[in-house]
């Protein structure tokens, strides 16, 4: 399994800030689409066939409606954009209604939609594009799900922005090819406040989720504020984690 964290911005003195979050897998398939629509080359965003969105956050939708525009070609394939409930009606009330954005959905002529919306039910899998992505509910400040992505012979885990967790911990270990978790580190310790009231991790709650894990894996820091990002990986890098990886945007790690 290839997974990209999607760059939004040139590097600047040696490390893309992570702005917005979207990670490609396999070429097909985005998780979130913060980035997505900003993805170089053009030919790369037209690959995608589904988009999985974790939350409504803007930093996980922002480049969504540009991303659809980007690729639509009127033919009657299209891309499919999944979500919970409460993701799917914040699209369609507050990006696609004809104020912030044009409304693509009741825009869509049936023989050539600009994209298809698909219910994502916490606990219930799909597959797509041959991965099998089950969701489960973390503890954020709107309802958010993160993601366990499965191949057939190896997984890996994308929390999402969640405060402390349990039950994708539990998801995650009873995945017997777990080899990655893509987990946020958003605020230094300085700003555990602000993680508290945001539901975000700080480095010592980073450390805290992982252990929740009963076998190692790979462990990639995400999420980083980039105003914040020398303190966090430097609180990070002292907790001493095993296979602890500080994520670099615009990266393919293959898991």
């Amino acid at each position: 399994m290839r997974v990209t964290l999607i760059p939004c911005t040139p590097a600047v003195g040696g490390a893309a800030g992570q702005f917005l979050t979207t990670y490609l897998v396999n070429d097909t398939l985005a998780i979130d689409a913060g980035a997505v629509g900003l993805l170089q080359p053009l030919a790369a965003q037209v690959r995608i066939r589904h988009v999985v969105l974790t939350h409504a956050h803007i930093d996980h939708v922002a480049t969504l409606p540009l991303f659809l525009e980007n690729i639509y070609t009127g033919a009657a394939e299209a891309v499919t954009v999944h979500g919970t409930q409460p993701v799917l009606d914040a699209l369609q009330q507050d990006v696609f209604n004809d104020r912030l954005w044009p409304n693509f959905v009741s825009l869509s002529p049936p023989e050539a939609p600009l994209l298809r919306l698909s219910l994502l039910e916490p606990g219930r899998p799909v597959v797509l594009d041959g991965l099998r992505i089950t969701p489960v509910p973390v503890q954020h400040v709107v309802p958010t799900v993160g993601l366990l992505v499965e191949d057939g012979t190896t997984a890996a885990l994308f929390p999402s922005d969640t405060a402390p967790t349990d039950a994708i911990w539990e998801v995650a270990n009873a995945a017997p090819n777990l080899k990655a978790v893509f987990l946020e580190a958003t605020f230094p310790e300085e700003k555990a406040e602000l993680a508290a009231v945001s539901e975000h991790l700080t480095p010592r709650l980073f450390a805290r989720e992982v252990a929740k894990l009963r076998r190692p894996v790979d462990l990639f820091a995400v999420h980083i504020k980039p105003r914040y990002r020398d303190r966090v990986v430097a609180e990070l890098l002292a907790l001493g984690l095993p296979n602890l990886h500080i994520a670099e945007v615009g990266k393919t790690y293959t898991v």
